[in-house]
């Protein structure tokens, strides 16, 4: 290890080292959005930060929600996505806007931002595709999206020098698995970082385990019973190269639509409506 880099797994043991919670972020999660005065508490949050009020009426306008008409306001667009969904949204912005403290070129946010919001739109139809029973609900389908790749925050804040290599090296690799890489270049992954990082700022157990596992969902300690892990999985195989490139060295099996409640014969329809959702997805996020 060069004197530039830093121990990471030692660093984690230091909580300070790890980026702050957003206070806007702290504000969102913490308002309850099944009362009028708590949504009218989050859409004064969300007024008062320009950046997240921006992508959320710019959401609320795009094709995938088949808006009819143009929507210029905050209050407006909870009418076309609704409360839950604008919290969650609006709460992965926030998170998400965390910068590499030492150096902002360690990551490229953009990217990050539109692989995740990829990710998340093609749960979408993975979601749409489950029973109803097994369905998660769309707040966490989107916050899991949106979330699950938190891990390359936390990199570039640790060791912006190390990042740096890590996303060059994958970039000039685009077929080689990111895990291998990874294992090859830190001594610790994206998907334990991120945990980390999910735990630092008391997100959902939900949440921290689809970004610890979702590469892995058969691993021997992964839990069998959130299917966002798997979902978030299945999706990044659908869209190994989209925003920021993620190449998993593996297929998606009959198991695991099956472990979804989604008979494998369905898998090609919604692929192709994955592969859609994403394109959408994309033309919002290149609008912002």
């Amino acid at each position: 290890m060069s004197p530039s880099t830093t121990d990471l797994r030692t660093a984690l043991k230091n909580l300070d080292s790890l980026p702050a919670m957003p206070l806007i972020a702290q504000k969102l999660l913490a308002v309850q959005t099944d009362t009028e005065e708590g949504q009218r508490q989050m859409l004064a949050l969300i007024e008062q930060d320009a950046q997240i009020l921006a992508k959320i009426i710019g959401l609320a306008n795009s094709p995938i929600m088949g808006a009819n008409r143009k929507i210029s306001s905050i209050n407006e667009a909870a009418l076309i996505l609704g409360f839950n969904r604008i919290k969650t949204v609006a709460t992965g912005i926030a998170l998400m806007s965390v910068q590499a403290a030492a150096n902002p070129n360690a990551l490229n946010q953009h990217d990050l931002w539109m692989h995740n919001l990829g990710i998340a739109f093609a749960m979408m139809a993975v979601s749409r595709a489950m029973p109803r029973k097994l369905r998660p609900q769309d707040d966490m389908v989107f916050l899991a999206g949106m979330l699950h790749d938190i891990g390359y925050i936390a990199l570039a804040h640790l060791d912006p020098v190390r990042s740096n290599e890590l996303h060059t090296y994958q970039a000039a690799n685009p077929k080689r698995p990111v895990l291998d890489i990874e294992k090859s270049l830190l001594e610790i992954c994206h998907d334990e970082l991120g945990a980390e990082l999910a735990k630092h700022w008391s997100l959902p157990q939900e949440i921290i385990s689809v970004i610890r596992y979702h590469h892995q969902p058969d691993a021997a300690d992964a839990p069998q019973d959130q299917p966002l892990i798997r979902m978030v999985y299945i999706a990044e195989i659908m869209l190994p190269s989209f925003g920021m490139g993620e190449h998993v060295d593996a297929g998606i099996h009959d198991s695991d639509w099956e472990a979804l409640g989604i008979s494998p014969s369905n898998a090609e329809e919604i692929v192709l409506q994955a592969a859609e959702q994403a394109d959408q997805a994309a033309a919002f996020a290149a609008s912002m």
